[in-house]
């Protein structure tokens, strides 16, 4: 029997997919890791397959963490993927938290050249203020755009935001989402269930006050 936290949880997961960040149905794991093995072995069909999948998830964790720099940023990731792809062993799911790794790194060293401050406190130690009444007015559950979804995740707390991306943007589990982080499996879980819950509370409200 499943608990009425797990419940919660998959329901508040199901309205940030409604959200439009699962704008396209994912690769199952075991074909993913197919494609990868045979790109490793220099099939460009077969990396083109991998690109195709991975990139859109990629694109949408840079911009929840840097912002506007998501596309020079997701090129230099894809460099580094490209360069040590031969020597991956894993995978599917091994190969979005090898490639959510690259990202972050990159995505760290971006925030340390500029000294910028990303969008999302994922990479910042400050708490993010609340949205505001009319930042959330009129958002209906079935038709907020996925920049709108992204902004939403960008004002949670900083461990929440991350825990989000990764679980729900990039499709990792929790242990790998942890690897990832460098955290806990359990405090990765108690991240990204808070932060559902807070998005899902926020949609619903705007729903209310929509009608």
């Amino acid at each position: 029997m499943r608990t009425d936290s797990h419940s919660a949880g998959e329901r508040e997961e199901d309205v940030v997919g409604k959200a439009e960040l699962r704008r396209h149905k994912r690769m199952d794991d075991g074909e993913l890791g197919d494609a990868v093995a045979r790109a490793r072995q220099g099939d460009e069909a077969a990396f083109g397959v991998v690109y195709r999948e991975l990139h859109p998830m990629l694109l949408g964790y840079l911009r929840g963490l840097i912002g506007d720099d998501a596309d020079d940023i997701a090129s230099e990731t894809w460099h580094d993927i490209v360069r040590d792809l031969r020597g991956f062993r894993g995978d599917g799911l091994s190969f979005r938290g090898w490639a959510a790794t690259i990202a972050r790194h990159r995505a760290l060293d971006h925030v340390r050249r500029t000294s910028a401050r990303p969008r999302t406190t994922a990479l910042d130690e400050r708490t993010a203020e609340p949205a505001t009444t009319q930042d959330s007015e009129g958002l209906a559950l079935d038709n907020i755009s996925t920049e709108r979804a992204l902004s939403l995740i960008a004002e949670l707390p900083r461990d929440q935001a991350e825990a989000v991306l990764l679980r729900v943007v990039l499709g990792l589990n929790g242990p790998m989402a942890a690897k990832v982080l460098g955290k806990r499996p359990g405090a990765v879980r108690t991240a990204s269930h808070r932060g559902l819950k807070r998005l899902s509370e926020r949609l619903r409200g705007a729903e209310e006050k929509q009608w």
